[in-house]
């Protein structure tokens, strides 16, 4: 029983991490109706800027932590207004936003690799490898602070969209747009508010990610993880991408822990395929038309 325990509490840590990315997918496709393949490119940058914020400079965790997050915050709303707007400006397909999103993504990866390269780098260690024993169940102090800082931006967010008038008009604006728009919402600014904030979400989630194992240009393909929870939970609903996160960390755990590690990616992609097929729309989403 305390193997099964401690399964459970690796899979909520990796799991909350997933939710931080997950729910930039989120966040974005309820608005703009496509799914956001740069955020894995965003992930990646603030993984490595809180690297060298901490080794280059020298900076204490919470500070290279807080700034790491703003970087992939302006580099998202930077991609947004790149990339993004002039298609939107146009109206164009949302084919075309997906191809724009691959290509951001190829070229955020392949810049760092030309110019950091592709080696891998390891985060100082910030704290103790002694663990929280909870009787039988380890629980690592790094677990926890993850665990800690993804719960507590996760609730940030959840009261920004629910407690404020920024909340109420992104709430609108996903909705309808274009009705948004004619009740005198600025759409514009609120979908450049939307980036921001899942851009600073996944700096938050590259650090931890970072941290907890290594930093390469690659890291951003673990963004797949993320993106098969929001479609797990349903793509669009911010309490669904959160539930799935956290299924898939717990499912992931269980997984290698009791078959074999070499599973873990397996049964993710199956879990997205069953998804598909028996409930597109995921757990909490709803079925659409448009959106792709």
């Amino acid at each position: 029983m305390s193997a099964f325990l401690q399964q459970i509490i690796n899979g909520l840590s990796i799991g909350s991490v997933y939710a931080l990315m997950a729910v930039g997918y989120s966040l974005v496709y309820s608005i703009m109706n496509f799914s956001n393949f740069a955020h894995g490119g965003v992930i990646m940058i603030g993984a490595y800027i809180g690297f060298f914020l901490m080794t280059a400079f020298e900076l204490p965790f919470i500070a290279a932590f807080g700034l790491a997050a703003i970087g992939a915050g302006l580099l998202a709303v930077t991609l947004e207004r790149i990339a993004y707007r002039p298609l939107r400006k146009r109206n164009a397909p949302f084919l075309y936003f997906i191809i724009s999103a691959m290509g951001a993504s190829i070229f955020l990866e392949n810049i760092v690799i030309a110019t950091i390269g592709p080696t891998f780098r390891t985060y100082p260690r910030v704290f103790s490898t002694t663990p929280f024993q909870l009787g039988a169940i380890s629980l690592g102090r790094l677990d926890a602070v993850m665990f800690i800082i993804s719960g507590l931006s996760l609730l940030l967010l959840i009261y920004i969209i629910e407690k404020t008038k920024t909340g109420m008009a992104i709430k609108a604006t996903a909705y309808s747009i274009r009705a948004s728009t004619l009740m005198g919402v600025n759409t514009d600014r609120i979908i450049f508010i939307v980036f921001g904030l899942g851009g600073v979400l996944a700096g938050v989630a590259g650090v931890l990610f970072g941290m907890k194992y290594t930093v390469y240009p690659q890291i951003g393909f673990i963004t797949m993880k993320s993106f098969i929870a929001a479609v797990f939970g349903g793509l669009g609903s911010l309490p669904g991408a959160v539930i799935g996160s956290i299924l898939l960390g717990v499912i992931e755990t269980l997984t290698a822990g009791y078959f074999s590690s070499q599973y873990r990616d397996l049964i993710a992609f199956v879990l997205l395929i069953a998804v598909l097929i028996w409930r597109p729309s995921g757990l909490m989403g709803k079925i659409t038309e448009d959106k792709a």
